[in-house]
């Protein structure tokens, strides 16, 4: 049976399809009014593609970028709130945290841009207090059907619950809930102890607002494809990709769209990984650079990493949910090259995104892109851009440029090009260090991996400007996300609070922790229940987040296999001793540690697609994929006779010394002077200085 998987960017929809004959690429120009349309005709393309039926498609997995946007756009739902009566503000207040210390006119999404405004949300009296959760005052029943009557007055069906110390009891949300429905039966309800059953109040309700804000959008999304799936011909199971980089169902990520809000990025991260793997190579950065943005994620060892909550903000508002680590920036394919109003020349975050596109597209954009600079220096053809079904003009990409740049800055063309190119590269350079420099990984033990539409271009420019080793190219750049997608688990996470003191536990404190800790393993294995997995294939992994106490956030800490006793709790005290070691270069041995939540995290393997091995080269020339040759220009300044290969027809083992360009549908390569590509096994590139080995 087939698999396909399908990348959404702001430019362009990514497809690779894996079926009995082989694997399959394909892409096509994202419909940004409606990104269903896109994914349904090219999820038919790629069929005829590889003369198969949509009907032999057994599954779908899908990266999508709809709740993102969402949140960058600022056009989600307008939103409800039930919060306990005095703390109506805890969404405006947040953490007191200035962004910019000494500047007395800053601005903070959470005032500026808030997911729910203050008039819609709504005090309720209702107390329940820590640490054990006992009800203080009952819930004022008639309140939540009076703040209902206001919230239909104001068409409002997009509605948030949060009350205090839900994490410890969540008895009054989910019977405000109960209410909500019988009053406004079509409502789209979010409890905060459904999202985030974790301490922290603010980033609880911010978690669940955020739900609320991008959920009836997504949910109509996600349930809108399926059906022009159907209606396509596919009857294929349709999974989503998750932030925390496994794959779960429409219907869960309908109902928490919070776990999606990485999708698209998270794909990329996987499938860079898995190309490390295949390389040979365990340390990589990846750097997946699109039309619209660019990804960037450290990968040590082969190990993909997973954010720290308290660094997990989306929109600038804080969200409780597992993401990949990565960071990510406005520099890709289409970001607009400008000078300000200062005279500053700039590019991005701004991007031109696939309508009207690069002035090149000839859709009536006029503003010069990065790719336009690609365009004049001669590194994209104008007769090849995705294997010549997109044609590019590059008589509107030396206008844009020359118009908007070159003359307002009394510079060539050819210079302001390379201005451009430079500009974005030191951009993501400086996105590199921040996740990597910063975080004590130093770049020279890594490669850099670039791939998107646009990363091969960029790669060495990268790799030295942050002293990277050498540079990997995968197979298919352009669509290793879509590769990504078909290489990740199912999976899913819960949480329960802990809040319990491991030195001085009693047995009454354990078993607390131990009822918990089964309550979470029963809601993990209903949900693998539910998406048919095999009770066999299920494997559920319990994890401590602790931390030393009075400290501000937590680390993961190992759980003992069994139930928590007091001869092994040990077990966790001394992971999470190891863990701050390993994170911060120091621990305190005889420091107490104490329990802030349970997370449980259940998967299933899946199969992951196999990408075949390329022939191995007889020492034959090269000359065998060559195609002809232009003249390029390259960082230097330096304007070369620069040949074009086809990449498809070079084999394993062969060599192409710089300049050159490695041509291929998804995207191209540059390999300038004083670097080779050498050809491995599976038809991926690595590219390093000359005389290194």
């Amino acid at each position: 049976m087939a698999r396909i998987g399908v990348d959404v960017g702001g430019t362009n929809t990514d497809l690779v399809l894996e079926c009995r004959k082989g694997v399959f690429y394909h892409k096509v120009p994202t419909t940004l009014k409606n990104q269903s349309i896109g994914v349904v005709e090219g999820v038919k393309a790629l069929c005829a593609k590889a003369e198969i039926e949509p009907a032999e498609v057994e599954t779908i997995v899908h990266g999508t970028t709809t709740a993102t946007n969402i949140t960058i756009e600022h056009n989600g739902s307008e939103c409800g709130m039930l919060t306990t009566e005095g703390f109506r503000d805890i969404l405006h207040i947040g953490r007191h945290k200035r962004p910019y210390n000494f500047s007395l006119h800053f601005d903070v999404p959470w005032q500026s841009q808030p997911l729910v405004k203050r008039r819609n949300r709504i005090a309720i009296p209702e107390r329940i207090l820590p640490p054990t959760g006992t009800v203080e005052t009952p819930l004022d029943e008639a309140a939540v059907r009076d703040a209902c009557a206001v919230f239909r007055r104001r068409g409002i069906d997009s509605i948030v619950i949060g009350f205090m110390f839900a994490f410890l009891n969540d008895a009054h949300e989910r019977r405000a809930r109960e209410i909500v429905l019988e009053e406004l039966p079509d409502a789209y309800v979010t409890l905060s102890s459904e999202v985030a059953k974790v301490m922290r109040e603010y980033e609880r309700f911010s978690t669940a607002a955020m739900n609320c804000y991008v959920g009836p959008k997504t949910a109509f999304y996600l349930n809108d494809l399926e059906a022009r799936l159907r209606n396509a011909g596919v009857a294929s199971k349709l999974r989503i990709m998750q932030s925390n980089g496994g794959v779960s169902t429409v219907e869960a990520c309908a109902k928490r769209p919070i776990r999606i809000l990485m999708s698209g990025p998270a794909g990329g991260v996987i499938g860079g990984a898995s190309e490390g793997e295949m390389a040979g190579v365990a340390n990589v950065i990846t750097v997946d650079i699109g039309g619209t943005s660019a990804d960037i994620s450290t990968i040590p060892g082969g190990t993909v990493k997973i954010m720290n909550p308290r660094d997990t903000y989306v929109g600038g508002h804080p969200v409780l949910t597992p993401m990949i680590d990565l960071v990510t920036i406005g520099a890709g394919g289409g970001s607009v090259a400008f000078i300000d109003e200062a005279g500053g020349f700039n590019v991005g975050p701004r991007s031109a995104g696939s309508e009207p596109g690069p002035a090149c597209y000839g859709r009536g954009g006029e503003e010069p892109t990065v790719t336009d600079a690609q365009v004049v220096l001669g590194r994209l053809d104008p007769d090849l851009a995705l294997g010549g079904d997109l044609k590019l003009d590059p008589e509107l990409s030396r206008k844009a440029v020359e118009e908007k740049v070159a003359k307002p800055l009394g510079l060539s063309v050819t210079d302001a090009a390379l201005g451009i190119i430079k500009i974005i590269n030191n951009n993501m350079a400086l996105a590199i260090r921040s996740n990597s420099v910063a975080r004590g990984i130093d770049p020279r033990d890594f490669s850099i991996m670039p791939f998107g539409g646009a990363g091969p271009l960029h790669g060495v420019a990268l790799a030295e400007a942050v002293s990277a080793k050498d540079v990997i190219v995968p197979v298919a750049p352009g669509i290793t996300a879509a590769v990504g997608l078909l290489k990740s688990d199912l999976r899913y996470e819960h949480t329960e609070s802990g809040l319990i003191e491991l030195g001085a536990a009693t047995d009454a404190d354990l078993d607390r922790l131990n009822v918990a800790r089964e309550s979470l393993r029963e809601v993990i294995t209903a949900d693998l229940d539910a998406d048919g997995i095999a009770r066999g294939d299920q494997v559920i992994e319990l994890v401590a987040e602790c931390r030393y106490h009075g400290q501000g956030f937590e680390l993961r800490a190992a759980m003992p296999d069994g139930a928590v006793t007091q001869a092994n709790k040990t077990v966790i005290v001394e992971s999470f001793h190891t863990q701050h070691q390993v994170d911060y270069g120091y621990s305190y041995p005889d420091q107490e540690v104490e329990i802030i939540t349970l997370r449980a995290i259940g998967s299933a393997a899946v199969r992951r697609i196999e990408i075949p091995k390329v022939d191995r080269s007889d020492g034959s020339s090269t000359d065998r994929a060559l195609m002809f040759v232009r003249k390029t220009t390259f960082d230097d300044g330096h304007t070369l006779d620069t040949p074009r290969y086809d990449r498809k027809k070079l084999l394993a083992g062969d060599r192409i010394e710089g300049p050159a360009i490695l041509v291929q549908h998804d995207s191209n390569t540059l390999v300038p002077p004083g670097y080779a590509a050498d050809l491995l096994d599976y038809g991926n590139i690595r590219i390093h200085a000359l005389g290194v080995a």
